[in-house]
């Protein structure tokens, strides 16, 4: 098990850049999977990028390829999201959650952080 805590949200116009956080903690949390999870209200969390336990392979929804960048550090047990030319679209709470490649499911979640984007 481990612990995720995001931050970095806010309020943004249409263009601009966010760069989210994702404080991960826990003796093992170099073996897990994390991705970022987005989530309008009454909807469906959906996965806008994932990253592997070693930082070497990452995933992303077409919607979001070639402007956010997903990325790790296991020193520092962090994970960062960096959101460039935001779209309104984008506007959502932003989820860090985790999964040990085994798993079927993601297991370890955070609190989220609010992204909002001004058009």
């Amino acid at each position: 098990q481990v612990h995720l805590v995001e931050s970095g949200g806010g309020l943004v116009q249409s263009g601009n850049s966010l760069t989210l956080s994702c404080a991960i903690s826990g003796r093992t949390f170099s073996q897990y999977t994390v991705g970022w999870c987005r989530q309008d209200p009454g909807k469906e969390c959906e996965f806008v990028a994932a990253v592997t336990p070693t930082g070497n392979s990452t995933w992303y929804t077409d919607f979001v390829k070639g402007r956010f960048t997903i990325s790790r550090d296991n020193g520092q047990g962090m994970v960062v999201l960096r959101m460039n030319d935001l779209k309104p679209a984008d506007t959502g709470r932003y989820w860090c959650a985790a999964q040990l490649p085994s798993a079927s499911t993601w297991t370890d979640w955070g609190r989220g952080t609010q992204v909002t984007v001004l058009s």
